[in-house]
């Protein structure tokens, strides 16, 4: 074993069991231990749960290291402390409280503008194998974290790795036309501007292709709005990994709408990974 861990938070629901499944499998990827927290008020009730959720990784995953406890504090307070030094962090979308089937974004959107290690959250019917390709959803050299972590998913699984950089011109005031096709000076910002973007999807994973050559790599470059873009390809995809980016020196990572549509609407899993 590697010494890692990846910690899931179970609440005893099925979305709970999905999230624990999926956790099992990157565990097992890893060779890390896996660690199941149940974050409630009284350290009774959470022993049956942790229990099932003991004797599931037993019967699934022989010889699988599971750690299990019970945490005092709200699910956020304990996920975030357990995250510290964990490989990756796993929720399912629902539930993780006493009332559930409200807004499911209220644990998971607060977790991914906190958590110190990768978010997972489990969304979408996919079966957790590993064969679907891997997506990212790239924007700038912000995004270095969650491109490395990408390719690493993608090499562990064994994927192809897609990278979707989006993006639509900016809206400008008309200009009177040229006498001579694409030679007015909006036309020519405009071509540079686009050349520009294309490039962006190239040379920002360049240095990682270097690192991972067994990684098979397809940079997309699309003219249309980057959430819709990215939930389309989440259709076919395994998983999707975006960043969570710091606005404001000092301040907490947290989500532009490109992720809360993700995490509101993805077909499948979707890991958010902190910037640094």
């Amino acid at each position: 074993m590697s010494g890692q861990r990846v910690v899931v938070g179970v609440d005893g629901t099925l979305i709970a069991v999905r999230a624990l499944d999926w956790a099992a499998e990157e565990a097992e990827r890893r060779g890390a231990t896996l660690h199941v927290l149940y974050a409630v008020a009284d350290h009774d009730e959470a022993g049956p749960v942790l229990a099932a959720a003991a004797a599931r990784i037993r019967d699934h995953h022989p010889g699988l290291p599971v750690v299990t406890g019970a945490a005092e504090g709200t699910v956020v307070q304990a996920l975030v402390r357990e995250s510290e030094g964990a490989a990756l962090t796993v929720v399912g979308t629902r539930g993780l409280g006493r009332v559930t089937g409200t807004l499911f974004g209220s644990v998971s959107l607060r977790l991914a503008g906190h958590t110190h290690s990768p978010l997972l959250v489990v969304r979408g019917d996919h079966r957790c194998d590993g064969a679907r390709e891997v997506l990212l959803g790239l924007e700038s050299d912000a995004d270095a974290d969650a491109a490395a972590y990408a390719f690493q998913e993608a090499e562990r699984r064994g994927a192809r790795l897609t990278v979707l950089h989006a993006w639509s011109h900016r809206h400008e005031t008309p200009e009177l036309p040229s006498l001579i096709p694409g030679t007015s000076p909006g036309q020519r910002e405009a071509a540079r501007d686009e050349a520009g973007e294309e490039a962006v999807g190239r040379f920002d994973v360049a240095e990682l292709r270097q690192r991972h050559t067994g990684v098979g790599v397809e940079t997309v470059t699309v003219r249309t709005d980057p959430a819709h873009a990215l939930l389309e390809k989440t259709r076919e995809a395994g998983l999707v990994v975006i960043g969570a980016r710091r606005h404001g020196h000092g301040s907490t990572p947290r989500l532009g709408t490109v992720g809360h549509a993700l995490l509101h609407r993805s077909h499948c899993p979707v890991v958010v990974v902190p910037v640094r």
